[in-house]
């Protein structure tokens, strides 16, 4: 970054809806910028749409891919449209700031630059009675396990072949020895196989690790979404004409718990 605008204060403690998108709306209307990228996160999701509605301006959500013209300005944004069965390309031409939501791990993390950002602040406050929310306790479950899909440089995923949640034990321990995690295609989420935040998907995650082993995963476009950008795709499974074998480095026709 070249420059770093900071507004610091109480009201920005905790996210809320109110506060955030004051701020932002702001910031917007001094320093009037032509696009703005915001994480697709649960904050994100909910502030994008707000800040859009307030700036009379298009929102594009849960973009996997950008593109631009440089000529026009045009940001291309890319996200999944009907059910994730095909992919659009959405540009905003007529009002300014273009605004897209944008999913963690769509980006590689860059070389940071050399020298210092310039840092600015702002002072930006929001009177209590504009806030509508409050946050009266925080509650963190420490119950589960955190999985970190997005940071992790091998996944052992696995789809609708293995058949059952006992059948994902072969995969976690390939898992354990390459020293990766375990992920999974929205069907076995859906069927309970795996909890939420193993996901890899439109619906999921979007990941970039360098190895990615796909075990009887067919390859549906939303599931590829999330993750054929990996380094290097290993892909097992019984159908020699499943999708997933046209973006995979190395492919096997087999059972994959005899692979």
């Amino acid at each position: 970054a070249d420059r770093v605008i900071v507004v610091d204060g109480a009201e920005y403690a905790h996210y809320s809806t109110d506060a955030y998108t004051a701020a932002l709306y702001a910031l917007v209307e001094k320093y009037g910028p032509t696009s703005m990228l915001i994480g697709a996160t649960n904050n994100g999701r909910d502030l994008g749409p707000r800040l859009s509605c307030r700036l009379k301006t298009g929102l594009t959500a849960d973009c996997t891919a950008l593109d631009i013209d440089a000529d026009s300005g045009n940001v291309a944004w890319t996200r999944p449209a009907f059910g994730g069965n095909l992919m659009a390309t959405i540009l905003c031409p007529d009002h300014r700031p273009q605004i897209g939501t944008v999913r963690p791990g769509v980006f590689k993390k860059s070389e940071p630059a050399q020298g210092k950002a310039e840092i600015l602040r702002e002072t930006i406050s929001v009177p209590a009675e504009q806030i509508r929310t409050q946050v009266l306790e925080l509650i963190r479950d420490l119950g589960g396990q955190n999985v970190d899909l997005e940071g992790a440089e091998i996944i052992v995923s696995g789809g609708r072949g293995v058949g059952g949640p006992e059948g994902y034990k072969p995969l976690k321990e390939l898992a354990d020895v390459l020293g990766g995690v375990v992920g999974g295609s929205r069907a076995t989420i859906d069927s309970g196989w795996l909890s939420a935040d193993h996901q890899v998907g439109q619906t999921g995650k979007t990941v970039h690790p360098k190895v990615y082993v796909a075990l009887g995963i067919s390859g549906a476009i939303q599931h590829k979404a999330g993750m054929q950008d990996s380094e290097c795709i290993i892909a097992v499974n019984k159908n020699d004409t499943a999708p997933i074998f046209e973006i995979a480095d190395y492919g096997i026709c087999g059972d994959l718990f005899k692979v």
